[in-house]
C-alpha cells in the first residue's frame, strides 16, 4: 500500500509539473515582447499557482474549488499589480490602477509599443488568462483524469500568446519544444494503468477458473491484441498521412502570412491642437515671456549639432551649446496645412531604438545619454518636448511614435506635470554629406509629396535654385542660404503656411508685409522648395534653449526643416537669418515673371469741346417770375435726403439680412460653421473690440470673455471647437453641428448687442461694415484661388 501511494503521488506530481511547464512555456513565449523577464515570471507564476491550488484542493467538492481559486487569483493579481506598479514607479493606489487596467487592458495590450514594460495595463490580462488556463487544465487532468483534455487550455493559452506576439519577435522554437515535451510526459504518465487496476487485473487472472475452455481464452486474447494493434497502426498511419499532406500548406501559410492584431486596434489619437502645432509658433512669438516649462539637464549635454559643420558649410548652430528639444514632427502637407500624421502607441519607460532605414548604423555615431527633467508650466496639449531619440521616460505614462521619435501624454498636459527623459542623439557623419544621395520609393513618398496648386512663381524659384546645384546636399544648402539672405524674421507676422501665404512671404512687397515672417514661414517655405527639388523634407516644431537648467518661454519656440539623406538620416537645417542682419533684395532672376500688360484701345473719335458756354443751372431752373423761395428748396432737399437715407438704410438692412442667411443656411455644413464664426467676428468689430487676425478660434473665445460684461455673455468655446473641427476636418462636420453653430452665434451676437445703448444698437443694425468686410474676404479668396491656378 505504501508503494502504491508513493507511485500515485509521483504520477500526480508529474501531471502537475507537466501542466506548469505548458503554461510556463506560453508565458515565456509572450514575454518575448516585454522588456525584461519580469512579465514572464508574473504570468508563469499565475499558471503555476493555479495548478498547485487545483492539485492541493482535488479532494474538495467542485462547488468549493472554483470560489477558492478565484479568491486566491484576486490576491495574486493584487500582489502582482502592486509589484509591477512599484517597479514602474507609477503613482496612485494599486486598486485604482488595477481597475483601470481591467477596463482598458486589452486595447492597451494591443496598442503598446514593443518592447512593453511590465505595468498593470500590460500584465493584468495575461495573468488572468494564465491563471484560468492552469485552473481549468488541473480540473480536467487531475480531478477528471482526462489528461488529453487537460492539455487543451494550455494549448489555447499558447496559441493566444503566439497571436499577440505576431511578427514582433523571432520564432519561438524552444518554448514550443518545451510545451510538446511537457504534454508528452503528462500523456505518458497517465497512460500507464493505476496500481489498483494492476492489482485487480492480477486477481482476475489468479481467480480465472481452469478447465478445457481455458486454453481458448489465450486465443481470444491474442485476437484482441492483434485487432488493437491493427487499429492503432491504421490510426497512426492516418495521422501521419494527414500531417504529410497538410504540413506543406501549413508551413507555407506560416511563412507568408504576417498577422499582427495591433493593426486592427486604433492607437491613441492626436488632438487638433497637436495635429498641427506649427500654427502655435506665431502665438508663442507674440507672448515671448510666457513660461512653458522648466528644464533641468542632469548630465553634461553634448555639443549642439544642428547639422554638419564641415569646412564652414552646413546648418549653423543656433547658439553656443544650445539644446534642441523636439515637440512635434510634421511629415504631411496638403497645400494648406502641415500635419503630424503619426501613429502613437502606448509605451513603457524603456523605448525601442529609433529605426531609420536611410541612416547607416556604422556611419552615424551616438553621443552619451542626456537626461532631461521637465516640469510643465503653461504648455498645453498632449505632446511632450524632449531631445531627439529618447530611450527612456520616467514619471508619466507616454505613447510613442517610432517614425518621428516623439512622445505623447494621453492624459494631456497640466501645470505641475513632471517627467524625466533620457535621450541619445546621434551625430550625422560630417564627411558623408557632401556626396550623400537622397532615398526614393514608397518609404519616403510622404516626405516628397507636393499637393496640386503650387503657384507658378514658387516652382520657378525652386528651378532657379536647383539649376546650379546638382548634388542633393548642395541643393539643400542653396535653399537655406537663399532664405537666410533675403528674408526678415519678425515676431508679429500673422500665422499661415498655405500656398497663398508662402507666395506672399516669398514675393510680396516688403512695405506691405511680404518677405518677412516667423520661423513658421521660413520652415514651411524651405520644406516646399526642397520637395519641389526632389529632397525628402519634413518640418519640426520644438524649442531651442540654452544649455543647462532654464525656464523655457514662448520666445524659445521655433520651427526648422530637416532633410533625409541616404546613409546619414535626418539632418536639420537653419534657414533663419542671422541676428541683426539686413535682408538683401531678391535678385531679378528670382522674382516672378511680370504679367503682360493689357493693351489699351485708342478711341476712334475724340470728344469735341463745345465752345458755347452753358447756361448757369440757377438761371435755367429758375421759374419765370423770380427766384424760388428758400423754404420750398429746403423742403425738397429734406424730402430727397430723407428718401435717400431711408432707401440706403433699407438696402443695408436687406443686404445684411441676406448675408446672415447665406452664412448660416447655405452651403456645406463646414461652410455654415465658418459663416457662424464670421458673424461672431463681425460682432466683435461692431462692438469696438475686434479680434486680431493672428488669433486662433480658442484665443478669440478667450477674448470674448475679456469684454466688458463678458462674464455675462454665453461662452464661445463650443462654437470655437466646431470651428476647429470644420477647419481641420471639414468632411466630419454634419448638419446638426452646423445648426448648433448657427444657434451659438445668433444667441451670442444678440446678447452682445443687447448690452449696447439704444443709439449704438441702431448704428449696429445700419452699419454697412460687415458688407465691406465680407467683400474684402471674397476678394482675398478670389486672389488666392487665382494664385493657386
Amino acid at each position: 500500500m505504501t508503494g502504491d501511494r508513493t507511485t500515485g503521488l509521483a504520477r500526480l506530481g508529474a501531471v502537475a509539473a507537466a501542466l506548469i511547464a505548458m503554461t510556463g512555456s506560453a508565458a515565456v513565449l509572450l514575454g518575448r515582447i516585454y522588456d525584461g523577464a519580469a512579465a514572464s515570471w508574473l504570468i508563469a507564476g499565475a499558471g503555476a499557482a493555479a495548478v498547485l491550488v487545483g492539485t492541493c484542493a482535488r479532494r474538495l467538492p467542485n462547488w468549493q474549488v472554483a470560489p477558492l481559486s478565484v479568491l486566491l487569483m484576486g490576491g495574486y493579481l493584487l500582489a502582482a499589480g502592486w509589484w509591477a506598479a512599484d517597479r514602474a514607479e507609477l503613482a496612485g493606489p494599486v486598486t485604482r490602477l488595477l481597475a483601470d487596467a481591467a477596463a482598458n487592458g486589452v486595447p492597451r495590450l494591443l496598442t503598446a509599443m514593443i518592447p512593453m514594460e511590465a505595468v498593470p495595463d500590460t500584465v493584468v490580462v495575461p495573468v488572468v488568462a494564465s491563471w484560468l488556463a492552469g485552473f481549468t487544465a488541473t480540473e480536467l487532468a487531475v480531478r477528471a483524469r482526462r489528461m488529453l483534455l487537460g492539455c487543451l487550455p494550455p494549448l489555447l493559452l499558447f496559441g493566444a500568446a503566439a497571436f499577440v506576439v505576431g511578427p514582433n519577435a523571432e520564432p519561438a522554437r524552444w518554448p514550443a519544444l518545451l510545451f510538446v515535451a511537457a504534454a508528452a510526459v503528462g500523456l505518458l504518465v497517465t497512460a500507464a494503468p493505476a496500481p489498483a487496476a494492476r492489482r485487480s487485473g492480477s486477481a482476475a487472472t489468479v481467480n480465472q477458473p481452469s478447465g478445457p475452455r481455458s486454453g481458448g481464452g489465450g486465443g481470444a486474447l491474442t485476437t484482441v491484441r492483434l485487432r488493437t494493434a491493427a487499429v492503432s497502426f491504421a490510426g497512426a498511419a492516418t495521422v501521419l498521412l494527414l500531417v504529410a499532406v497538410s504540413a506543406p500548406w501549413v508551413v507555407a501559410r506560416i511563412a507568408t502570412t504576417d498577422v499582427d492584431p495591433r493593426r486592427y486596434v486604433a492607437p491613441p489619437q492626436v488632438e487638433i491642437l497637436d495635429e498641427n502645432p506649427l500654427i502655435r509658433i506665431s502665438g508663442w512669438a507674440l507672448n515671448p515671456d510666457q513660461p512653458l516649462f522648466d528644464l533641468r539637464v542632469g548630465a553634461s549635454p553634448p555639443p549642439a549639432v544642428d547639422g554638419p559643420q564641415a569646412s564652414g558649410a552646413g546648418p549653423r548652430p543656433t547658439a553656443d551649446g544650445a539644446l534642441r528639444l523636439t515637440l512635434a514632427v510634421l511629415h504631411d502637407y496638403d497645400g494648406v496645412t502641415w500635419r503630424v500624421g503619426g501613429t502613437y502607441r502606448n509605451a513603457g519607460r524603456v523605448l525601442p531604438p529609433v529605426e531609420d532605414a536611410a541612416a547607416s548604423r556604422t556611419d552615424a555615431s551616438s553621443t552619451d545619454a542626456v537626461r532631461q527633467e521637465i516640469t510643465v508650466a503653461e504648455l498645453s496639449g498632449r505632446l511632450l518636448p524632449a531631445i531627439t531619440a529618447p530611450v527612456r521616460v520616467d514619471g508619466v505614462r507616454v505613447a510613442y511614435d517610432r517614425a518621428s521619435s516623439t512622445l505623447l501624454h494621453p492624459e494631456g498636459l497640466t501645470p505641475g506635470v513632471t517627467y524625466a527623459v533620457d535621450s541619445v542623439p546621434r551625430r550625422p557623419p560630417l564627411n558623408a554629406l557632401t556626396t550623400a544621395d537622397v532615398p526614393a520609393g514608397e518609404s519616403v513618398a510622404r516626405t516628397l509629396r507636393v499637393a496640386d496648386g503650387v503657384p507658378a512663381e514658387i516652382r520657378r524659384l525652386a528651378q532657379q535654385l536647383a539649376r546650379d546645384n546638382g548634388a542633393p546636399y548642395q541643393r539643400a544648402l542653396a535653399v537655406e542660404q537663399f532664405l537666410a539672405d533675403h528674408y526678415q524674421l519678425v515676431a508679429d507676422a500673422p500665422s499661415g503656411h498655405a500656398y497663398p501665404n508662402l507666395g506672399f512671404f516669398l514675393f510680396g512687397p516688403r512695405d506691405a508685409g511680404g518677405q518677412q515672417g516667423t520661423s513658421e514661414q521660413f520652415a514651411a517655405a524651405y520644406a516646399l522648395l526642397s520637395r519641389l527639388m526632389g529632397l525628402p523634407t519634413r518640418v519640426v516644431v520644438g524649442f531651442v534653449v540654452p544649455s543647462g537648467d532654464a525656464t523655457v518661454h514662448g520666445r524659445h519656440a521655433v520651427a526648422w526643416p530637416e532633410v533625409l539623406f541616404s546613409g546619414v538620416g535626418w539632418v536639420p537645417f537653419d534657414p533663419l537669418p542671422r541676428p541683426d542682419s539686413t535682408p538683401r533684395p531678391i535678385e531679378e532672376e528670382f522674382r516672378p515673371a511680370p504679367d503682360e500688360p493689357t493693351p489699351s484701345v485708342a478711341p476712334s473719335v475724340l470728344p469735341t469741346v463745345d465752345p458755347t458756354p452753358s447756361t448757369p443751372p440757377s438761371a435755367a431752373s429758375a421759374p419765370p417770375g423770380g427766384r424760388p423761395s428758400g423754404w420750398l428748396l429746403g423742403v425738397v432737399a429734406a424730402t430727397v435726403a430723407g428718401a435717400g437715407a431711408a432707401g440706403w438704410a433699407g438696402v443695408v438692412l436687406l443686404l445684411r439680412r441676406r448675408l446672415r442667411d447665406r452664412r448660416l443656411d447655405s452651403g456645406l455644413p463646414a461652410h455654415r460653421v465658418c459663416g457662424a464664426w464670421l458673424e461672431v467676428v463681425d460682432a466683435l468689430r461692431l462692438a469696438g473690440h475686434p479680434a486680431g487676425g493672428h488669433m486662433s478660434a480658442s484665443e478669440v473665445a478667450g477674448h470674448g470673455r475679456e469684454l466688458p460684461d463678458g462674464a455675462a455673455l454665453p461662452r464661445l468655446d463650443p462654437l470655437a471647437e466646431l470651428v476647429n473641427l470644420a477647419s481641420f476636418a471639414p468632411g466630419q462636420t454634419d448638419d446638426e453641428q452646423a445648426r448648433r453653430a448657427g444657434g451659438y452665434a445668433t444667441v451670442w451676437v444678440a446678447a452682445l448687442r443687447a448690452r449696447r445703448p439704444w443709439w449704438q444698437r441702431v448704428i449696429w443694425s445700419l452699419d454697412p461694415g460687415p458688407l465691406r468686410w465680407e467683400r474684402r474676404r471674397r476678394t482675398a479668396a478670389t486672389a488666392n484661388t487665382a494664385v493657386n491656378g
